[in-house]
């Protein structure tokens, strides 16, 4: 992830720390040190971090959980608001999903346990009223977090803990899909609710709201592209009519084809038509600014494409996309010659023509010209 610092790794899964988290320790530093000194400033940093450690600890629930089911995590990252975990996939299995969610609050429930016995009982709600004051006790007030993490993330707002709960038990009496698209919704809606509390509150909640609303509305839609997929073939999606570059091209060149062409990514290709990689827009732009347009396309392109074959399942290509991060999968003929490329761009346009057109394949996909060749 863009602007992350990779700072080890569990058990394969990188650990990052994004750069707003470190801009947000400075934050707690100056705002402590204006209350109460050095002293107060270094004590606010400490609880901080030994928060996030806790928030750390709740994202490898869900990651270990996860593991028992086959789902592999790449990487966790913690940003200001909180720790994001990016799984493969999410279990679609209910009971399993229900499991994955419900394993990272577990965590701190057991944390906030084994910090009240050592505090013989002594925490209340008290301690979070009082987080920003240095007389109250470090670990009462950890404590005392890690009851309103619990509490916070199983709010059924999706796709926090709490909505992945109602979506799994939702998903036991109706289709996965549906289950999704509710609770989304209610998801959405308390996404408001919680901006409306945070322009008279605390402003943090804005940003968790923002984040809530955007990742229910993505994480719906991918779903109903999965489910549009089902039982289709990467031939029946995939683009066939693009223009490509060859390894020669100069990036002037293909901010050429840019303006001329309606395209936002460009396969770089050999003489066989064999992908070398991929050129997309926001890389040319950058490639351009640091080198001008002399730069090759092979020094600004993306080189780790995947590719599929043509008769490969669509699901199983869009989750490469989602996997790999890739902003586009190319599609080989059994000579491994480009013919085709799959993006999330064209399989949207697809789910509109399909709802449409039902039957039958429709389109510029119904098209299979022969493989493009290198135009520059």
């Amino acid at each position: 992830m863009p602007w992350s610092l990779t700072v080890g790794y569990v058990y394969g899964t990188a650990v990052r720390i994004h750069v707003t988290f470190l801009l947000f320790l400075a934050w707690i530093w100056v705002a402590y040190y204006q209350r109460g000194g050095a002293g107060a400033a270094w004590e606010g940093v400490a609880f901080v971090a030994l928060l996030f450690l806790c928030v750390l600890l709740h994202e490898f629930g869900h990651i270990f959980a996860a593991r028992r089911y086959g789902v592999k995590t790449p990487e966790v990252t913690l940003w200001p608001f909180g720790g994001i975990a990016r799984l493969e996939r999410i279990p679609e299995k209910p009971s399993e999903e229900l499991v994955v969610a419900l394993a990272g609050p577990a965590v701190n429930v057991v944390i906030a346990a084994v910090l009240f016995v050592l505090l013989g009982g002594h925490v209340g709600v008290e301690h979070i009223e009082s987080i920003e004051n240095p007389q109250v006790s470090l670990l009462a007030k950890l404590a005392a977090a890690n009851i309103f993490l619990v509490v916070f993330n199983l709010i059924p707002a999706f796709p926090m803990d709490g909505g992945r709960v109602l979506r799994a038990l939702l998903a036991m009496k109706m289709s996965h899909a549906q289950a999704t698209q509710m609770a989304a919704s209610i998801g959405q809606g308390l996404a408001i609710g919680l901006g409306v509390l945070g322009i008279f509150g605390n402003p943090m909640l804005i940003i968790i709201a923002v984040f809530v609303f955007l990742a229910a509305s993505g994480e719906a839609g991918q779903v109903q592209m999965k489910q549009v997929a089902q039982g289709l073939l990467v031939e029946d999606a995939m683009i066939t009519q693009f223009e490509t570059l060859g390894p020669t091209a100069s990036v002037g060149d293909a901010a050429e084809a840019l303006i001329r062409t309606t395209q936002k990514e460009f396969p770089i290709v050999d003489g066989a038509v064999h992908l070398r990689g991929v050129l997309t827009r926001d890389a040319m732009i950058r490639a351009l600014q640091a080198q001008g347009p002399g730069a090759s396309v092979l020094e600004a392109m993306q080189a780790d494409v995947p590719t599929v074959g043509t008769r490969t399942p669509l699901d199983r290509a869009l989750a490469l996309l989602t996997q790999k991060g890739a902003p586009v999968v190319g599609v080989v003929d059994a000579g491994g010659r480009l013919v085709g490329l799959i993006s999330p761009e064209n399989v949207g346009e697809m789910m509109m023509l399909r709802a449409a057109q039902p039957e039958g394949r429709f389109g510029p996909w119904a098209k299979r010209p022969a493989p493009p060749r290198p135009t520059v």
